[in-house]
């Protein structure tokens, strides 16, 4: 940080020696210094791993699929098969939760406006919920199966993604009206918005990435995921216009944002289901049922490696990450062994252990 005080303090005496205003020339400088620190931190390689601190036991019955994380309400949305669980991640107790949500996939938050959506697979339906009293405030109508859901701050819309139907249905967040259905000619997996009317989200039979606009509700662009195949989770850095998202054949794709080229491919484990991106540390992280959390770090824009390989455990599949302590979040419980095949049937997933469900921190 000296470093950089001196070299800017060289560049002001020179730039005002030669005849340049003296308050124009400190903001010039300011505003570079400013860039280089960041530039250093972002380069620089993390030299803590991660590491299991606690785990918080829930028990309960059911299986379970995304988590959501609100970092600054420091609440964690967890949802199990007919509901969604509240952890307050400070105390690591029960806040409340968000009931009859049959066949619950996802949660979406609007915190300017007060509100969370759940995805209710079973039903073809999202229920609408106020943040503080956890309320249901509304339902509404979807297509089949609705999966991912994401909220849209550009536009104050959400878009829930049906696994069925091959569709995302679109409604205002503050009315709940429908505002439109959009074809995605795939069974959609994952979803993110930029925040600035895009979304991108996965087609896993088609192995593509879409992107939607926001006003239009049309596809803007359809992109291969090749090598990359049946994508999964998906997560954005937004300042560098990067999608980081995790495919089930334990490949991790680096993808540009605004042309669709992939950038890198990266070696996860297998059993993946989610990725998250920490805008601070650089880091881009893959949750692997398998039993690990891959941690990839980005060395510049275009430039990306392993870093850590962290052991988890077996089913810790989905995650979520707090953004402002940097601590990652996992859900798993203990399962039973897997059932020997029978002839003429598919391969039968292990059942899991009543009451083992389990949240799982890691800190650095």
């Amino acid at each position: 940080m000296n470093s950089l005080y001196n070299q800017g303090h060289t560049i002001l005496n020179k730039m005002t020696s030669r005849g340049i205003g003296t308050i124009t020339a400190f903001l010039l400088v300011y505003c570079l210094s400013l860039f280089l620190q960041k530039a250093v931190m972002k380069a620089a390689l993390p030299t803590k791993s991660y590491h299991l601190v606690k785990k918080i036991p829930l028990g309960g019955e059911g299986g379970w699929d995304y988590l959501t994380l609100d970092s600054a309400a420091r609440r964690l949305y967890i949802t199990r098969t007919t509901k969604v669980i509240v952890l307050d991640i400070d105390t690591g107790s029960v806040v409340g939760e968000v009931p009859s949500t049959a066949g619950v996939h996802g949660v979406a938050i609007a915190p300017e406006l007060g509100r969370g959506f759940t995805s209710n697979g079973k039903t073809s339906t999202a229920t609408i919920f106020d943040l503080k009293t956890l309320r249901v405030l509304g339902q509404v109508e979807t297509g089949l199966n609705p999966d991912a859901i994401v909220y849209d701050p550009f536009s104050q819309q959400v878009f829930t993604f049906n696994g069925q139907s091959n569709s995302a249905t679109v409604f205002n967040a503050k009315s709940a009206k429908i505002l439109g259905s959009i074809d995605l000619g795939g069974k959609p997996e994952f979803a993110v918005a930029d925040g600035l009317g895009r979304i991108y989200v996965n087609v896993e039979d088609k192995s593509e990435i879409l992107t939607l606009d926001a006003s239009s509700l049309t596809v803007k662009a359809r992109w291969s995921l090749t090598p990359c195949s049946e994508p999964t989770g998906m997560a954005m850095d937004t300042e560098h216009r990067r999608l980081f998202v995790g495919c089930r054949n334990q490949m991790m794709a680096v993808v540009d944002a605004d042309s669709g080229n992939i950038k890198a491919t990266l070696p996860i484990d297998s059993g993946t289901d989610a990725t998250a991106f920490d805008p601070v540390t650089g880091l881009a992280f893959s949750s692997n049922g398998s039993g690990s959390l891959t941690v990839v770090h980005e060395d510049s824009k275009d430039k990306f490696s392993i870093v850590d390989r962290v052991v988890t455990q077996r089913g810790a599949r989905t995650m979520a990450l707090d953004l402002n302590t940097h601590n990652v979040y996992l859900a798993t419980a203990q399962f039973r062994p897997t059932p020997a095949p029978t002839p003429g049937q598919s391969l039968k997933r292990p059942s899991i252990v009543p009451g083992s469900f389990v949240i799982l921190i890691l800190e650095r």
